[in-house]
């Protein structure tokens, strides 16, 4: 079995923001299986999807607390449903990544991302996948706590759509071939570069 989450913030006021788009993932690859994500056992605070995809048992996952404290969340899905570290995709934004730009990456650190650290702190390892979406740097000086809260624009919009899809898809080959979905994310490139 394999557990896949999106990192973001349930909230309304933050759908479409930049900071949510590892969220926007996880329901792109339940969208596109027919799985229905919903609101996950008493002890799992988080909404829930599971199913098949290619032969593959597997739980969708989106924490239902602010990004930032994720790491309870991931733990008791890992405990209630009797997966590994091992068994972990957590996708999320990343603001070191050229915007557009994927990366699929095994026992990394947190690269500064609170959600992530929240994660790794929690489960007590750094041994689980990470599916980075690059959102880009921040404009001049502008804060990157509110460049990440910000919803795209209307010209990076459709690039990020074509993210998003192009990152449902390597979800899909990690599950057939982890090695193979960690060279297509690499050589994912931005038909729009900003």
């Amino acid at each position: 079995m394999k557990v896949i989450v999106g990192l973001r913030n349930p909230e309304r006021r933050y759908d479409g923001t930049r900071h949510n788009v590892g969220g926007e993932v996880v329901e792109a690859v339940a969208e596109r299986w027919g799985f229905r994500l919903r609101r996950g056992p008493r002890r799992v605070a988080a909404s829930v999807a599971q199913g098949s995809i290619g032969g593959v048992d597997v739980i969708l996952a989106l924490p239902r607390v602010a990004m930032n404290v994720s790491g309870p969340p991931v733990a008791s899905i890992l405990r209630y449903y009797g997966a590994s570290t091992d068994d972990l995709l957590v996708t999320h934004d990343d603001i070191d990544l050229p915007f557009g730009r994927l990366r699929l990456h095994y026992g990394r650190g947190s690269g500064g991302h609170n959600g992530v650290r929240s994660i790794v702190a929690t489960i007590g390892s750094r041994d689980f996948y990470r599916l980075k979406i690059g959102i880009g740097r921040p404009p001049g000086r502008m804060d990157p706590a509110a460049f990440v809260l910000q919803r795209f624009g209307k010209d990076e919009r459709p690039e990020i759509d074509r993210l998003i899809s192009d990152a449902a898809d390597v979800i899909e080959q990690y599950l057939v071939d982890p090695e193979s979905a960690v060279q297509a994310a690499g050589g994912r490139r931005p038909q729009d570069p900003r």
